[in-house]
């Protein structure tokens, strides 16, 4: 993992402009947020092309559904607990319903606004908009990978979700990786444990499972960047060939990464020891970044010792089966 660190939003913004010099259709929207997620970069070389709606995310979404439907490609920028909540009611019935081509650029999200507290924090939009028919989720890790799901996000046909950061974080590699949409990204193999993580506790899964090599314990390290569709065949391969899941999100742990990992392996008879590791049925606070992380529960610390719980329920079936 790179010690290189690059700002997610400031990336998500140049990923906007490089995509405005290339395709005309492309105008953003943004609920007056513009210098906080970096779409400003875009007013700044499209003016034409955006459109500051103020803050009223529900009618900036329903604009968006209407440009998509003359032909345009919107990308709706906002925070994504407003996006999702604020936004909930022309999201489904105008977006969703209709199969409309708008992009919602959801940034700030988990506690990456940390300082500003649970009011402006999303920990349950991913549960919201996996849930919602035709949509596509994408979830950023980094830098590379914000730049990666903007022209992605608008060469598909359709809604699409992209889970930005406010946080600066360090690059998980030094050069942009091969990422295909919906499936998943092996960052470290490993026959002991599988750890699925997604966003930013893709960072602290590796460091983790740097830990957890030093014990002897070789931990195969997944990460989810396209949540919905959901790279089932690689969960599936994992859970069979280690015998144990740990999955890790900077989210609640209803509906989110977790309950899409238990669905997809449950559904499909690979019953297998799991924990579920997210914000624990609460939301954010203010503080420091990773302090709240920390405090929720997501440390790199905490990640190891849920590792190491869950060998010892593999171990546990294992003598029971050979008694």
């Amino acid at each position: 993992m790179s010690q290189i660190k690059e700002s997610v939003r400031n990336a998500y913004g140049e990923a906007l402009v490089e995509l405005g010099k290339t395709n005309p259709a492309v105008v953003v929207l943004s609920a007056d947020v513009s210098a906080s997620t970096r779409s400003i970069l875009f007013k700044a070389a499209f003016p034409e092309r955006f459109f500051n709606l103020g803050v009223a995310e529900g009618n900036m979404t329903a604009v968006a559904a209407g440009l998509a439907a003359c032909g345009k490609i919107p990308f709706v920028d906002t925070f994504a607990v407003f996006a999702t909540l604020r936004a909930g009611d022309p999201l489904r019935s105008l977006i969703a319903y209709g199969n409309l081509n708008v992009k919602i650029a959801a940034g700030y999200s988990g506690v990456s606004d940390s300082y500003d507290g649970a009011s402006h924090q999303s920990v349950e939009d991913l549960a919201l908009v996996r849930a919602l028919p035709n949509f596509t989720v994408m979830v950023v890790a980094d830098a590379h990978e914000a730049r990666w799901a903007v022209p992605v996000a608008a060469s598909l046909k359709g809604p699409v979700y992209i889970r930005l950061s406010r946080a600066e974080v360090p690059l998980l590699s030094q050069e942009p990786r091969p990422l295909v949409l919906g499936r998943a990204y092996l960052w470290r193999p490993g026959a002991d444990l599988s750890i699925v993580a997604t966003g930013y506790m893709v960072h602290r899964a590796l460091a983790a499972a740097e830990i957890l090599a030093g014990q002897g314990i070789a931990a195969r390290v997944i990460e989810i960047h396209t949540l919905k569709p959901l790279d089932t065949e690689t969960l599936l391969r994992a859970a069979r060939e280690t015998g144990i899941v740990l999955t890790v999100e900077e989210h609640s742990i209803y509906g989110g990464l977790g309950s899409a990992v238990a669905e997809a392996l449950a559904t499909r008879g690979a019953l297998v020891p799991m924990r579920i590791m997210g914000f624990p049925d609460r939301f954010g606070e203010s503080g420091g970044y990773d302090e709240v992380l920390d405090k929720m529960g997501l440390g790199v610390e905490h990640i190891v010792e849920n590792a190491l719980g869950l060998l010892k329920e593999k171990n546990r079936s294992k003598e029971k089966i050979g008694g």
